[in-house]
């Protein structure tokens, strides 16, 4: 029986957040840079921020380029009002690594939860695969499968949603770091956070 493992960070919900960006899971604990979201050396997400919002893909890194610099994420983060949760709260490794491939599921974000705490959210996004379908399962049967750097429509709660899906930030997914950072920027500007 493999083990369970419980996500081990709360969700980042700013109060003035406008944006709702889900992940899958966070890597297993010894491949973390820092306590925060994304924080695997090897995952592209801080980069990209850094891209294309400050067009410096190490704007998020500390000094000596080793890590990432956890109050300057957070700092931009909350300025910006851009939450950050992951879509499973519980999982089972199948291999014991960080891929999605091998995640499975046990239990789902509680969304209406999360929602509830950031009232002015209008949009939310996924970054990568796993997190799209997991968050899609979480919509009403009828709500279509964004296509990657686009958007769809969401009634949930009594309230519209736009459905935004991006590239994974993951270095095996095979796109190079200034075509995501693109993607990114457009979904960015299109949102009005850019």
């Amino acid at each position: 029986m493999l083990p369970t493992e419980i996500h081990p960070l709360p969700p980042f919900l700013p109060g003035n957040a406008k944006l709702l960006m889900l992940g899958s899971f966070p890597p297993p604990k010894a491949k973390w840079k820092m306590d925060f979201y994304y924080p695997n050396f090897q995952n592209d997400m801080w980069r990209i921020f850094g891209l294309v919002f400050f067009n410096e893909k190490d704007y998020f890194l500390t000094e000596d380029k080793t890590s990432f610099d956890k109050a300057r994420i957070v700092e931009f983060l909350s300025l910006k009002g851009i939450a950050l949760s992951d879509t499973a709260l519980e999982v089972h490794r199948l291999k014991g690594n960080a891929s999605d491939n091998f995640l499975k599921i046990i239990t789902l974000l509680n969304l209406e939860s999360i929602l509830s705490k950031i009232p002015d959210c209008k949009a939310m996004v996924t970054t990568g695969e796993k997190a799209t379908e997991t968050l899609r399962s979480l919509f009403p049967e009828t709500t279509p499968v964004p296509k990657i750097g686009s958007c769809v429509a969401v009634d949930l709660l009594n309230k519209k949603y736009k459905f935004y899906r991006m590239p994974s930030s993951s270095r095996a997914y095979p796109k190079p770091l200034p075509e995501k950072a693109e993607i990114y920027r457009r979904f960015f500007a299109e949102i009005n956070l850019l």
